[in-house]
């Protein structure tokens, strides 16, 4: 969650990304390579902290995560509001000391709804995707992500791909069919529940690519649209199912382990939603998808080693590693500009 921000022109370190269309095709900057190695690092470890809280101590509230990480990006956006220390509009950004504290107007608000609404989509799907599957076979079920992030560009964003990418991407694709054809851990409602992630995460990462210049919001304005709008449709939510009497009597609510673990998720949360911002405007959609697929990688060595729970598999292994030339391969393209 699910994130502090970029890019002008001109590449300077004091302004906050602005959105741009671009060609998809050009090469990657120093920035963008900066920006997608920090999305990569908070992604591996939120995906790490989220598994602890739902299989190692069995919480029950997936949707309870969401909300603590959404109130508490929404409160650290505020106060660095207050503060001065950030801005929400593109305007804003070039000037600190005179910027006002005024928040987004209501207008800019409802303008921002698509984007709110399928990040809350893309937030508990991808939240309960996880729970009955094993990271290594998780982070090869999403690598299937790129297709579905392809489709939507094309479709909400009219861009297109030079067959090299789109070879990159078949790659990665074949990777994860591979890897997933004798997983002897198969669970089909947490693999359909996986591939619904792919697709409500393909629709977020296109909405803010199409959505983010007509805002005139900056990464900053996004998130907190996102937060004012999602925290009250899913406290409403979580009373109603249940999951916030369920959270009071948990059995670990109060141990120390399990607040360490809630505590980082919901930072993490933030700087993840924050770099996810960052990577979709400065370098691409796509790219951040693929972005996901490279830090797989580590996602992976983790899940094995934290909570063990695939078999060994020569085949797996092998789709893993084809899903990662792929990766590798597309990574090539995007700094070389083919």
């Amino acid at each position: 969650m699910v994130s502090m921000e970029s890019s002008s022109k001109n590449d300077e370190p004091q302004n906050l990304p602005i959105f741009s269309k671009k060609n998809p095709n050009t090469a990657m900057t120093k920035k963008g390579v900066y920006v997608a190695i920090s999305y990569m690092a908070c992604a591996v470890l939120l995906v790490i902290f989220n598994k602890a809280a739902l299989s190692s101590y069995s919480f029950p509230c997936a949707n309870v995560i969401t909300l603590f990480q959404m109130i508490s990006s929404t409160l650290i956006l505020y106060v660095l509001r207050r503060w001065k220390v950030i801005s929400f509009t593109v305007q804003d950004s070039h000037t600190v000391a005179t910027r006002t504290t005024n928040l987004v107007p209501f207008k800019k608000v409802l303008h921002c709804t698509p984007v709110a609404l399928s990040y809350l989509l893309y937030m508990l799907v991808s939240m309960e995707s996880i729970r009955g599957i094993n990271v290594p076979m998780y982070t090869t079920l999403r690598r299937t992500t790129v297709f579905f992030t392809m489709m939507a560009e094309y479709f909400l964003a009219r861009k297109k791909y030079s067959s090299y990418v789109v070879t990159c991407v078949g790659i990665i694709i074949l990777g994860a069919f591979v890897a997933g054809a004798r997983d002897l851990s198969f669970d089909y409602y947490s693999y359909t529940v996986v591939l619904i992630s792919n697709i409500t995460t393909a629709v977020y990462l296109a909405c803010i690519s199409s959505l983010g210049e007509s805002s005139g919001l900056n990464s900053f304005g996004l998130m907190w649209c996102n937060g004012i709008i999602c925290t009250p449709i899913l406290l409403l939510w979580t009373a109603y199912s249940g999951d916030l009497d369920a959270t009071m009597n948990f059995s670990y609510l109060y141990t120390t382990g399990f607040q360490a673990v809630i505590v980082l998720s919901c930072a993490l949360a933030f700087l993840l939603n924050y770099s996810v911002f960052l990577n979709t405007t400065i370098n691409s959609a796509l790219t951040q998808t693929v972005c996901g697929n490279l830090k797989d990688l580590f996602t992976v060595g983790f899940g094995w080693l934290v909570f063990r729970g695939l078999p060994f598999d020569l085949l797996n292994i092998a789709g893993q590693c084809l899903s990662f030339l792929g990766s590798c391969l597309y990574a090539y393209c995007k700094l070389k500009g083919i």
